[in-house]
Protein backbone atom coordinates (compact mmCIF):
# COMPACT_ATOMS: atom_id res chain seq x y z
CA UNK A 1 0.00 0.00 0.00
CA UNK A 2 1.67 3.40 -1.41
CA UNK A 3 2.11 5.86 1.54
CA UNK A 4 0.56 9.96 0.71
CA UNK A 5 3.46 12.25 0.56
CA UNK A 6 3.57 15.18 3.35
CA UNK A 7 5.16 17.90 3.06
CA UNK A 8 5.31 18.86 6.42
CA UNK A 9 5.50 16.24 9.57
CA UNK A 10 4.16 17.08 12.64
CA UNK A 11 5.85 15.04 15.44
CA UNK A 12 6.03 15.49 19.09
CA UNK A 13 4.89 19.58 18.44
CA UNK A 14 7.79 20.16 15.67
CA UNK A 15 6.48 20.91 11.96
CA UNK A 16 9.56 18.65 9.71
CA UNK A 17 9.93 18.85 6.11
CA UNK A 18 9.26 15.94 4.20
CA UNK A 19 12.03 16.37 2.11
CA UNK A 20 14.48 15.49 5.07
CA UNK A 21 16.09 12.10 5.11
CA UNK A 22 15.30 9.74 9.17
CA UNK A 23 18.07 11.09 10.40
CA UNK A 24 18.61 14.42 9.78
CA UNK A 25 14.54 15.06 10.06
CA UNK A 26 14.66 13.14 14.17
CA UNK A 27 17.27 15.68 14.85
CA UNK A 28 15.37 18.76 14.46
CA UNK A 29 13.34 17.91 18.01
CA UNK A 30 15.20 19.36 20.56
CA UNK A 31 16.45 16.51 22.90
CA UNK A 32 17.19 14.58 19.71
CA UNK A 33 20.85 13.99 18.66
CA UNK A 34 22.28 11.78 15.66
CA UNK A 35 22.79 8.74 17.90
CA UNK A 36 19.73 8.72 19.48
CA UNK A 37 17.43 9.59 16.13
CA UNK A 38 19.81 6.52 14.62
CA UNK A 39 19.04 3.93 17.59
CA UNK A 40 15.15 5.32 17.07
CA UNK A 41 15.81 3.95 13.20
CA UNK A 42 17.09 0.44 13.63
CA UNK A 43 14.81 -0.54 16.82
CA UNK A 44 11.71 1.01 14.33
CA UNK A 45 13.32 -1.26 11.31
CA UNK A 46 12.99 1.79 9.25
CA UNK A 47 15.05 2.61 5.87
CA UNK A 48 17.89 5.55 7.07
CA UNK A 49 17.48 7.09 3.62
CA UNK A 50 13.86 6.88 3.41
CA UNK A 51 11.81 10.69 3.18
CA UNK A 52 10.52 11.98 6.50
CA UNK A 53 7.43 12.66 4.11
CA UNK A 54 6.74 8.90 3.56
CA UNK A 55 5.92 8.05 7.20
CA UNK A 56 3.11 6.47 7.84
CA UNK A 57 0.50 7.52 11.01
CA UNK A 58 1.53 4.50 12.64
CA UNK A 59 5.43 4.86 12.28
CA UNK A 60 4.80 8.67 13.58
CA UNK A 61 3.49 7.65 16.55
CA UNK A 62 5.94 4.59 17.49
CA UNK A 63 8.47 7.52 17.35
CA UNK A 64 6.54 10.26 19.46
CA UNK A 65 6.15 7.20 21.94
CA UNK A 66 9.92 6.00 21.73
CA UNK A 67 10.94 9.57 22.18
CA UNK A 68 9.00 10.17 25.13
CA UNK A 69 9.71 7.09 27.31
CA UNK A 70 13.02 5.46 25.73
CA UNK A 71 13.52 3.38 28.61
CA UNK A 72 10.32 1.49 27.89
CA UNK A 73 11.94 0.51 24.26
CA UNK A 74 15.13 -1.08 26.44
CA UNK A 75 17.32 1.93 25.73
CA UNK A 76 20.15 2.24 27.84
CA UNK A 77 20.55 4.50 30.83
CA UNK A 78 23.59 6.70 29.68
CA UNK A 79 21.64 7.38 26.41
CA UNK A 80 19.22 9.76 28.28
CA UNK A 81 19.62 13.29 29.05
CA UNK A 82 18.67 13.43 32.54
CA UNK A 83 19.94 10.55 34.63
CA UNK A 84 19.30 10.06 38.44
CA UNK A 85 17.30 13.53 38.73
CA UNK A 86 17.58 15.71 41.85
CA UNK A 87 13.57 15.50 42.66
CA UNK A 88 12.47 12.16 41.81
CA UNK A 89 15.83 10.28 41.38
CA UNK A 90 15.23 8.64 37.99
CA UNK A 91 16.63 8.33 34.72
CA UNK A 92 14.54 11.27 32.22
CA UNK A 93 14.84 12.26 29.03
CA UNK A 94 14.41 15.54 28.11
CA UNK A 95 12.48 17.22 24.88
CA UNK A 96 11.55 20.53 23.22
CA UNK A 97 10.70 23.05 25.76
CA UNK A 98 11.25 21.03 28.90
CA UNK A 99 15.06 20.99 28.67
CA UNK A 100 15.28 24.90 28.86
CA UNK A 101 12.54 24.66 31.93
CA UNK A 102 14.63 22.11 34.05
CA UNK A 103 18.09 24.19 32.80
CA UNK A 104 16.80 26.97 34.35
CA UNK A 105 15.39 25.43 37.81
CA UNK A 106 18.55 23.74 38.29
CA UNK A 107 20.78 27.44 38.18
CA UNK A 108 18.21 29.13 40.24
CA UNK A 109 18.76 26.46 43.12
CA UNK A 110 22.38 26.97 42.81
CA UNK A 111 22.13 30.39 43.07
CA UNK A 112 19.52 29.93 46.50
CA UNK A 113 22.27 27.56 47.98
CA UNK A 114 25.25 29.94 47.85
CA UNK A 115 27.40 27.30 46.01
CA UNK A 116 30.39 27.68 44.13
CA UNK A 117 28.81 26.65 40.81
CA UNK A 118 25.61 29.57 41.87
CA UNK A 119 28.04 32.50 42.65
CA UNK A 120 29.80 31.93 39.58
CA UNK A 121 26.37 31.66 37.21
CA UNK A 122 25.33 35.10 39.29
CA UNK A 123 28.66 36.95 38.09
CA UNK A 124 28.22 35.67 34.87
CA UNK A 125 31.53 33.76 34.80
CA UNK A 126 32.49 30.43 33.19
CA UNK A 127 31.11 27.72 35.35
CA UNK A 128 33.21 25.02 34.19
CA UNK A 129 36.49 25.21 34.96
CA UNK A 130 37.52 27.60 31.84
CA UNK A 131 40.33 29.99 32.14
CA UNK A 132 38.92 33.72 32.06
CA UNK A 133 42.09 35.51 31.56
CA UNK A 134 42.20 36.01 27.96
CA UNK A 135 38.73 34.10 27.05
CA UNK A 136 35.06 34.89 27.80
CA UNK A 137 35.43 38.91 28.69
CA UNK A 138 32.43 40.32 28.76
CA UNK A 139 31.63 44.49 28.27
CA UNK A 140 33.08 47.02 26.64
CA UNK A 141 37.45 47.70 26.81
CA UNK A 142 38.17 49.78 30.23
CA UNK A 143 40.48 52.50 29.24
CA UNK A 144 40.58 56.15 30.28
CA UNK A 145 37.34 58.46 29.81
CA UNK A 146 37.48 61.23 27.11
CA UNK A 147 36.74 64.95 28.35
CA UNK A 148 34.26 66.66 26.75
CA UNK A 149 35.13 69.52 24.53
CA UNK A 150 35.73 73.49 25.68
CA UNK A 151 32.99 76.20 25.42
CA UNK A 152 34.04 78.85 22.44
CA UNK A 153 34.36 82.60 23.74
CA UNK A 154 31.79 84.44 22.78
CA UNK A 155 33.87 86.96 20.90
CA UNK A 156 34.90 84.40 18.75
CA UNK A 157 35.34 80.45 17.95
CA UNK A 158 38.20 79.33 19.82
CA UNK A 159 40.29 76.46 18.16
CA UNK A 160 38.97 72.86 19.60
CA UNK A 161 41.02 72.05 22.64
CA UNK A 162 42.65 75.11 22.76
CA UNK A 163 42.19 77.72 25.58
CA UNK A 164 41.71 81.24 25.11
CA UNK A 165 44.72 83.46 25.52
CA UNK A 166 45.10 85.55 28.53
CA UNK A 167 44.17 89.23 27.28
CA UNK A 168 42.62 88.08 24.33
CA UNK A 169 39.74 89.62 22.63
CA UNK A 170 36.39 89.21 23.52
CA UNK A 171 38.14 86.50 26.49
CA UNK A 172 36.18 86.91 29.88
CA UNK A 173 38.47 87.63 32.63
CA UNK A 174 38.43 84.85 35.28
CA UNK A 175 37.46 84.57 39.00
CA UNK A 176 40.57 85.21 39.92
CA UNK A 177 41.59 88.39 37.88
CA UNK A 178 38.08 89.96 39.11
CA UNK A 179 39.23 89.49 42.65
CA UNK A 180 42.33 90.98 41.98
CA UNK A 181 40.71 93.76 40.80
CA UNK A 182 38.71 95.21 43.89
CA UNK A 183 41.26 94.63 45.91
CA UNK A 184 43.17 97.46 43.82
CA UNK A 185 40.78 99.95 44.66
CA UNK A 186 41.09 103.18 46.25
CA UNK A 187 41.15 103.15 49.93
CA UNK A 188 37.88 104.64 51.64
CA UNK A 189 37.67 108.76 52.32
CA UNK A 190 39.02 109.59 55.79
CA UNK A 191 41.67 106.92 56.10
CA UNK A 192 45.48 107.38 54.79
CA UNK A 193 47.73 104.40 53.28
CA UNK A 194 50.30 104.15 55.53
CA UNK A 195 53.52 104.23 54.84
CA UNK A 196 56.06 102.34 52.96
CA UNK A 197 58.52 100.34 55.25
CA UNK A 198 61.55 102.71 55.74
CA UNK A 199 60.39 105.58 54.36
CA UNK A 200 59.82 108.53 56.69
CA UNK A 201 57.66 111.68 55.93
CA UNK A 202 59.07 114.97 55.90
CA UNK A 203 58.45 117.65 58.59
CA UNK A 204 55.99 120.26 58.04
CA UNK A 205 58.28 123.40 58.46
CA UNK A 206 60.36 122.24 55.22
CA UNK A 207 57.06 121.53 53.27
CA UNK A 208 56.26 124.91 53.42
CA UNK A 209 59.99 126.30 52.04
Amino acid sequence: MAVEYQYLVRIVGNDIPGERKMVVGLTKIRGVGYMFANTIINVLKINPDQRIGYLSPEQIKSIESIIKNPSASNFPSWFLNRRKDIETGEDKHLITSDIAFTVRNDIEREKTSGSWRGIRHMFGLKVRGQRTRCTGRKGGAVSVAKGGKIMPARGGVAAEGAEPAAGAEGAEPTVEAKEGSEKKEAPAAGKKEAPAAGKKEAPAADKKK
